[in-house]
């Protein structure tokens, strides 16, 4: 099992996020694209549910695995990628191909926070897996605001999805024991953490360093001389997460949102017209996950 540690944050929150997250993911890229391969089933379900012709945004794409779905109608829809990591990039530029069948999607190169996109220009936004590398509530919120404003506001669906501390009996990873206050045994905050990675051995030994150096022209009795010397251990990487609690997902949301000017409910709940707002699908928690399905609506 992982083991996570408990981290305080005393940098400017992107300059942490740079060393620990941006810079570890341009290292790990490939060995972590190879284990992220199989779609959640939520998510799965909301972009298969989408209607025909809609276009969307995956807000921190990683190696670009939702880009090619639904997977029962293959190109009804199209989601663009965006992400920091340009080798995960890279990646999630072919996402789905087969072997000889090369197969391109539209991906960019940008922040999460960055205000690069039209208001209201995607039919809807997914976001998996990456607001919980944000390093203060502030920039978690803003996070949340920039997919509101991404969507349409009379039908833009949104779809989050975070890292919970409250982890299933398959998780790899034990989360450190909070010391905030909550009912019912929950925290009311999350934990701030480093996860660390550990790149597998194959990964690691093509960079393993030889005890001689054998020059291209040496005789075999040389070539045997020369024992090669690798690293004993793998590289650990420590990534940063902010690990939430029960409720605290929603609660951002209803707050990201009220403070972007929207109503939080439905839009059968507003009683004036010409009212923007947004209302909760849904939800909930899965495989050590907490996630929430938003809509937006103009009464």
């Amino acid at each position: 099992m992982k083991l996570v540690k408990s981290v305080t944050i005393i940098d400017d929150p992107q300059v942490h996020e740079d060393l620990h997250v941006h810079a570890v993911y341009d290292q790990i890229a490939s060995h972590f694209s190879s284990t992220r391969y199989k779609p959640w089933p939520i998510i799965a379900k909301f972009l298969s549910d989408l209607p025909t012709g809609w276009i969307g945004l995956d807000s921190g794409t990683g190696n670009g695995k939702y880009l090619p779905l639904p997977a029962d109608r293959p190109g009804s829809v199209l989601t663009i990628g965006l992400d920091r990591s340009r080798n995960l990039l890279q990646i999630a530029q072919h996402a789905g191909s087969e072997p000889g069948c090369l197969i391109t999607r539209e991906v960019v190169w940008g922040d999460i926070l960055g205000s690069s996109w039209r208001s209201g220009v995607f039919d809807y936004a997914i976001s998996i897996a990456t607001i919980h590398h944000l390093a203060s509530h502030n920039r978690r919120k803003l996070a949340v605001q920039r997919l509101l404003h991404a969507v349409s506001p009379a039908h833009g669906r949104v779809m989050i999805y975070v890292w919970a501390i409250e982890q299933d009996e398959l998780s790899k990873r034990s989360i450190p024991a909070s010391n905030a206050e909550g009912s019912d045994q929950h925290p009311t905050t999350g934990e701030d953490v480093f996860v660390p990675w550990v790149m597998s051995q194959n990964q690691h030994t093509a960079k393993g360093k030889c005890k001689n150096d054998v020059s291209p022209s040496a005789t075999s009795k040389e070539v045997a001389s020369a024992v090669p010397t690798l690293a004993l251990e793998a590289p650990v990487y420590n990534r940063y997460y902010h690990m939430f609690a029960k409720g605290e997902l929603k609660q951002l949301t209803v707050e990201a949102a009220k403070e972007f000017g929207l109503m939080v409910g439905s839009r059968d709940s507003a009683n004036a017209k010409r009212r923007r707002g947004v209302e909760i699908i849904q939800e909930g928690w899965e495989r050590s996950n907490h996630y929430v399905e938003l809509r937006r609506w103009v009464s």
